[in-house]
């Protein structure tokens, strides 16, 4: 992903040749900076690769929880029209519910 970006790699820092010249930079000293270089370019691809996969757990959680909520908001779409649509069927149950309770009551 981010490869287009980066233009070293860690083996091209590995292999990199620096011309010697009568004033040329100690070749240790060179050496020692390049493995920093190399060491920190490496927990840097480390911490890209961690944050990639990362990015790509929260993108699906995402498009997870997206779906929920569609399914919710059917859902309750579902129960209300369920709501509207009450049947004489039900309420004979409810007033045959009511009567037992009020019966119930002033007959004990």
């Amino acid at each position: 992903m981010y490869k287009d970006r980066i233009a070293l790699t860690i083996q091209d820092i590995l292999e990199k040749d620096f011309k010697i010249d009568a004033r040329g930079y100690r070749l240790q000293e060179v050496d020692k900076f390049l493995d920093v270089i190399i060491r920190d370019y490496n927990e840097y691809n480390n911490i890209i690769k961690a944050l990639e996969k990362e990015r790509r757990a929260l993108t699906q959680e995402n498009h997870e929880l997206k779906q929920e909520i569609r399914n919710l908001k059917s859902s309750i779409e579902a129960a209300k029209y369920g709501e509207k649509e009450i049947t004489n069927v039900d309420l004979l149950r409810r007033i045959s519910q009511l009567e037992k309770i009020i019966l119930g009551k002033e007959q004990q």
